[in-house]
């Protein structure tokens, strides 16, 4: 049963409706009746509905009307190119074509061009069509005017909506939070009871899924890039405080709790630098820490008292805590900071701290120029659904043939399946639309007043009632405004119900087609195969990092092993993409088993963070023969495993990795430090290897 929309999501909805129906009508009936400006009414009108309801911007609403205020330009050229290529049916299918890839292309350099990809595809529909009138571009430009200002205008000024929570401010309560429980940990009394998870709590919030769509870092540039690697590092950092907390047997030393006290003051400054958007300094001071740490650490190579394997557990628990740390508050100062160098610390998980921005879009681009990309194959599936149905109108000459390209565009979705299920939905809707419409068309015959008092409340109700309540009661709904609107415009009869029937039912066929030619099953099979591409890439990086820890190889990584991070970071990228829009899909039957897929992106994050930090040094200790037996095949276990988890089996995978061996009292406190960094990682990924196989049941659909 399909869930019912909450009271905050109605009263969200009547909010949007009311602004974009004020918006619609201050343009669309001055310019109708005071102007006698038809064409400039119809794109005064259908401009607050492209950008108010077919593609809702996201955000508060004075982020809504500058994001709005950027797009005007676009839509005027759209307009323009439009308008010019209108001159004959294959040069408007071409210019469809190319729009449609570019635009649904090009969304995934961020959430602000996604939210408005949709609205802007309809300013070239509504003018490719025919008749070609290049004359009537001033009057189709000033209506996009004069509609995109009047929402830019009531967006801030008509029930605007309260501001989201920010993802700097989730960011700084998160970072609260572990600061108090970093102090916490540092009393003798030990932690407080339920604090391990509250900080898993708050690490699962900081999810982009728990986010509003406007509030997510999800862009190309270098702030958005920044602040998503602050949360991906603060959700690290809460949950390694988190299995801190739960270390009630380990013995606390001096070494770590002067760490703790570093780690606590470096989280609270970096909250109240996010909470005031002012540069924030740099991670020096907890760099100087991290290297006292591993001084006091180490100890004396002389000194021959061993430290209980506890104790190092805990020293090396607290050091990957103080790394996540690091990484929190360079990111942040590049967030808010701009450009800006970062000595000292590992180049390639900062790569973009200096790179410029036009290359950090273009690589985002180039990264998904790739077939096995849902981006590539989303733009590639709507831009030939759109051309497809351009071709169909023009070469069927069926009036008010933009319905065709608006019903594949609202339409459209990622599975066969969900676009069936839509399309039922919307021809239902539409039928029902029509015969309403048909009967008020044969009812109020040429009384353009009736129309006129009409459009408001049918906006209102459809504008309001549509986006909640599915595509059936969206489309039922359009049909009565499209045709209140037009009896305004130009003389009609009953048969513009009939050409909207038409119009509908001929888009969902061509929707339908291209549902099921291209790439009909969504990303599901595509999340499997990058999931399984990303585990196969991470493997050779574990040996290769393990042997740059140990110095069993040449010093340092060589030109393989740092191919191998590059192949990895890019795999994830993918992966993290199919993903994300895996979870938006409904799941194909109820109860489907299926990997834990998030813990396979988190294993890809850690085995990089591993590859980034493990080797601080080109001249590791040398180690004793059994140590370095150990090394070799603690690390040939875990490729050994991740090679078989990159199958994802129905039973799962056990991993048990062997613990290091006892050695003789004389060896170098260094060499046991180091030893314990390497046990702590691979078993971290060991377990995220058994969480990522073990197949878990979808009780309900993604969402």
């Amino acid at each position: 049963m399909p869930k019912r929309p909450s009271l905050a999501e109605s009263v969200r909805a009547g909010r949007r409706a009311t602004r974009v129906t004020v918006a619609a009508a201050a343009g669309f009936y001055p310019a109708a009746y005071l102007l006698d400006q038809p064409v400039t009414a119809v794109y005064a009108l259908f401009t607050p509905i492209a950008f108010g309801v077919l593609s809702p911007v996201p955000g508060s609403g004075r982020r809504r009307a500058v994001t709005v205020l950027r797009a005007l330009p676009a839509a005027a050229v759209l307009t323009a190119a439009g308008t010019a290529l209108a001159v004959q049916t294959w040069s408007a299918v071409a210019g469809m074509l190319t729009v449609g890839f570019v635009l649904m292309f090009g969304s995934v350099c961020g959430p602000r061009l996604a939210g408005t990809v949709p609205g802007l595809q309809l300013f070239y529909i509504l003018a490719c069509f025919p008749p070609f009138a290049p004359e009537t571009l001033p009057q189709r430009l000033t209506g996009v005017a004069i509609g995109g200002m009047s929402l830019v205008l009531c967006e801030v000024a008509v029930l605007p909506d309260p501001p989201d929570p920010s993802y700097r401010d989730r960011l700084a309560d998160t970072l609260d939070l572990a600061a108090r429980a970093t102090r916490s940990l540092i009393h003798t009394d030990g932690p407080e009871p339920g604090l391990a998870e509250r900080l898993r709590a708050a690490g699962r919030g900081l999810r982009f899924s728990q986010q509003p769509a406007g509030a997510r870092p999800t862009g190309a540039g270098r702030a958005d890039r920044a602040l998503a690697q602050a949360g991906s590092a603060t959700r690290r950092l809460v949950d390694q405080l988190a299995a801190l907390t739960e270390m009630h047997s380990a013995p606390s030393d001096t070494a770590s709790q002067n760490l703790l006290h570093g780690i606590a003051a470096a989280c609270a400054e970096t909250a109240g630098t996010l909470r005031r958007s002012r540069p924030a300094v740099g991670p020096e001071l907890i760099e100087e820490m991290i290297a006292q740490f591993l001084t006091a650490r180490d100890g004396d190579p002389t000194e021959r008292v061993p430290r209980p394997h506890q104790v190092l557990l805990r020293q090396s628990t607290v050091l990957t805590i103080a790394v996540a740390a690091v990484t929190v508050r360079t990111a942040v100062a590049l967030a808010l900071g701009g450009r800006r160098p970062v000595p000292g610390l590992p180049r390639e998980q900062f790569w973009y701290a200096r790179t410029p921005t036009v290359r950090l879009f273009s690589i985002r681009l180039t990264g998904n120029l790739t077939r096995r990309s849902v981006v590539f194959q989303n733009a590639l599936r709507s831009a030939c659904g759109l051309a497809l149905a351009r071709l169909v109108a023009g070469s069927l000459d069926l009036s008010h043939g933009f319905w065709v390209l608006l019903t594949v565009l609202t339409l459209g979705r990622t599975t066969a399946g969900a676009t069936w299920s839509a399309v039922r939905a919307a021809v239902v809707g539409t039928l029902a639309g029509a015969l309403a419409a048909g009967l008020l068309l044969i009812g109020a015959g040429q009384a353009t007043e009736v129309y006129a008092y009409l459009l408001v409340p049918m906006m209102l109700i459809a504008f309001a009632v549509g986006p909640l309540e599915g595509p059936a009661w969206a489309q039922g709904l359009f049909t009565l405004v499209v045709s209140t609107a037009f009896a305004q415009i130009a003389p009609v009869t009953w048969r513009l119900a009939e050409m909207r029937v038409v119009d509908v039912l001929t888009g969902s066929a061509v929707g339908l087609l291209c549902g099921v030619l291209a790439w009909p099953f969504g990303a599901r099979a595509e999340t499997r195969r990058s999931m399984t591409a990303l585990l196969r890439s991470a493997a050779p990086v574990v040996r290769a990092t393990t042997a740059a820890v140990t110095g069993d190889g040449p010093a340092g990584r060589g030109d393989g092993a740092h191919q191998a991070v590059r192949l990895t970071l890019h795999r994830l990228r993918i992966a993290e993409g199919s993903y994300a829009q895996y979870r938006t899909e409904p799941s194909a039957r109820a109860r489907e088993p299926e990997p834990d897929y998030l813990a396979a992106l988190n294993f890809g994050s850690r085995v990089l963070l591993g590859a980034y930090w493990l080797p601080r040094t080109d001249r590791p200790p040398e180690l004793p023969p059994a140590a370095l037996r150990w090394a070799r095949h603690i690390s040939e276990e875990t490729e050994t495993a991740i090679v078989r988890a990159a199958e994802f089996p129905p039973g799962g995978i056990h991993v048990r990795l062997t613990p290091p061996p006892s050695l003789p009292s004389e060896v170098p406190p260094r060499v046991l430090s180091l030893l314990t960094d390497i046990e702590v990682w691979l078993n971290a990924l060991a377990a995220d290897l058994r969480t990522s196989t073990s197949h878990r049941t979808i009780r309900t659909a993604a969402s």
